[in-house]
This record gives C-alpha cells, sequence and structure tokens, in this order.
C-alpha cells in the first residue's frame, strides 16, 4: 500500500512542476510586441505538441464530415490569407490550418494543433477586414499559447489528487490507475474549448499583438465585439451565437482598451478593411441568395400522364412511348 501512495504522489509531483509559474522575465515579454515570435507563450504541459496536433488533426477530421465546410474557392482563400497574415505575425510555432464553415452563426474556432475554423456569419457581420483579422488573432493566440494543453494537464492532475483515496477504499488498482491517468490527459471533447477566464483575458492580450503587429487597427477587435453586446442587450437573441465557447463581457472589452493603451505604441496609419474585405462580403451574399433559391427547388415533383388512343399505353406527358420500334407521338384528347 505505501508503494501505490508512492507511485501516485510522484506522478502528482512531476506534473506539479510542470505547471510552475513562468518566471518573471517571460512574463514581461509577453507584453513586448517587439518580442513575437521569438519569445515564449506557450503553458507548460504533459503533452507533447505533437501529440497536441495529432489530437487536433483527428477532431478536425470529425468536423470537416459533421459541418458544412464553404465549397466557395474565392473566399476560402481570402479568409485563409488574412489569417496567415496573422499567424506570420504571432507567437506560433506550427502551421496553421484554416477552413470556412457555412454557418450564419457569429462564431470561429480553433482546435488544438493549430486547426482553425471561421463562420461565413462571422466574416458577414464584420464591418472592416481589422475585425475579422482581431477574431482570428484571438483564436491563435489560443493556440500559440496551448491553452488547450494546459487546462488537459490541470485536470489530469485533479483526477490524480483523488486516486490514493481511491485506491486505499479498494476501489482502483494500480494497473487501471495508470490506463485512466494515461487517457485523462488526451480525451478531447470539444466542450474543452471553453477555456478559463485567464485564458481568455491573456488570448485577448496577444491576439491584440498580433493584429497590432500585422497592421491591424487593434481597437477593431473591441469595438466589434462592443458592438454585438450592445444589439444583444437590446434585442435579446437577435444574434444567435457570440462565442458561445468563450462569450466576451464588458469587463473584457474594459480590460483590452486598457492594455491597448499601455501595451502598444501608436501608429500613424492602421490597416482597417480593403475593397477586397467588401467584394468577399457581396460575394458570400451572392452565395446565399443562390443557396436559398436552390433549396427552395429542392423537393418532390409531380408529373401528368396520359393514355394514349388505342393501345392505352401510359405515357409521361411529353415523353411518347415506342411501340414495336416505331416512335408515337403524344395523343390530345379534346375535353368533351
Amino acid at each position: 500500500m505505501s508503494r501505490t501512495w508512492s507511485v501516485a504522489f510522484m506522478v502528482a509531483a512531476v506534473l506539479l512542476s510542470s505547471m510552475l509559474p513562468v518566471a518573471g522575465a517571460e512574463k514581461d515579454k509577453k507584453k513586448d510586441v517587439d518580442a513575437i515570435g521569438t519569445r515564449r507563450v506557450a503553458r507548460r504541459s504533459i503533452i507533447s505538441q505533437e501529440k497536441e496536433i495529432a489530437i487536433g488533426k483527428q477532431y478536425a477530421t470529425e468536423i470537416d464530415h459533421s459541418a458544412k465546410l464553404l465549397a466557395d474557392p474565392v473566399v476560402n482563400e481570402y479568409v485563409n490569407r488574412v489569417a496567415q497574415n496573422v499567424a506570420r505575425n504571432s507567437d506560433l510555432t506550427i502551421p496553421l490550418t484554416v477552413k470556412v464553415i457555412d454557418s450564419p452563426d457569429l462564431n470561429a474556432f480553433a482546435l488544438p494543433g493549430g486547426f482553425l475554423y471561421v463562420n461565413t456569419g462571422l466574416v458577414m457581420a464584420a464591418e472592416e477586414e481589422a475585425q475579422v483579422a482581431g477574431v482570428i488573432a484571438h483564436e491563435i493566440a489560443h493556440v500559440a499559447a496551448r491553452h488547450w494543453a494546459s487546462q488537459a494537464t490541470k485536470q489530469t492532475i485533479a483526477q490524480l489528487a483523488q486516486f490514493p483515496l481511491m485506491i486505499l477504499t479498494g476501489g482502483l488498482s494500480y494497473p487501471v490507475f495508470y490506463g485512466v491517468w494515461n487517457a485523462a490527459g488526451f480525451v478531447v471533447p470539444l466542450a474543452f474549448l471553453k477555456f478559463s477566464r485567464g485564458a481568455e483575458a491573456e488570448a485577448d492580450m496577444l491576439g491584440l499583438q498580433y493584429m497590432y503587429k500585422a497592421g491591424y487597427d487593434p481597437n477593431a477587435y473591441v469595438t466589434f465585439f462592443a458592438k454585438i453586446i450592445e444589439q444583444d442587450r437590446r434585442n435579446p437573441g437577435s444574434v444567435p451565437t457570440i462565442f458561445a465557447s468563450h462569450p466576451q463581457t464588458p469587463e473584457r472589452i474594459l480590460k483590452s482598451e486598457e492594455e491597448i493603451k499601455a501595451i502598444l505604441p501608436q501608429r500613424e496609419q492602421y490597416l482597417v478593411s480593403t475593397s477586397e474585405f467588401d467584394d468577399i462580403k457581396a460575394r458570400l451574399q451572392t452565395v446565399m441568395s443562390l443557396q436559398k433559391k436552390g433549396e427552395k427547388k429542392e423537393g418532390p415533383t409531380l408529373r401528368k400522364r396520359e393514355t394514349t388512343d388505342q393501345t392505352g399505353t401510359e405515357t409521361e406527358t411529353g415523353r411518347p412511348s415506342k411501340d414495336e420500334g416505331e416512335d408515337k407521338p403524344p395523343v390530345l384528347r379534346r375535353r368533351d
């Protein structure tokens, strides 16, 4: 029994040591825009980055099969280009895979390992390219900081803390304990994308820096969410999804405004929007209109049948039957 206790506590100690807070110098660098790309922002975790990528790829495959991905190549290329530009000006150390979901919901999310999904509803709701870039930057920050891997590690530690008591009561043998511990950190339900307040605040801070570094006005991020929150406040339910996995709050918006003033040096010019963004929104509107027309035309149709003279053979209207290899024209009958 003492041996089992020792093993459990040793494992827990190793995990806890991996979660020790970063040094003060590293914390300061997280606020240094000039150090972007050369600093360490990833939180510590027992899950390797390779394993994290593999997990994200697995769940990305499931989403690709279940979600309705946008087929339009022009819109996909545009969103991917905006995202890759932000990624190049971030602390991301792994490739970013970007896909667009054909959904009216105002949402975007990133899976572990750099798999980013952006809804068409988000693009349509934005008034400027900088607003789309700001949301994408926030999601890239989650990946760069490895928030999912860190959260999974904490959950594993919490489970391990209960194991000694379970072992004492005979509820868990060591082989089972090891199997559960091994699996605990590597299960990724989509609910894990609901990060803690601290992780969301960090993603806000890093995301603002990334969009700033890419040349965008960071205030566009704040303006976008302030507009959505105000719209939902005036007309509850009018906004179907306000980032359900990590809702914005007035407190976070105020915090973001403070960080913009404190961390980001003023620039004379920012990239706010482009004519291409307007063209993309117009194209999306056209695509959605065509889809609605197509959906209305779908459904069962009825065909009239007519009976020919003499033979009594039924034929579909406009499609005469063949009799003994000869084509016969359709017969019209006058109503009495």
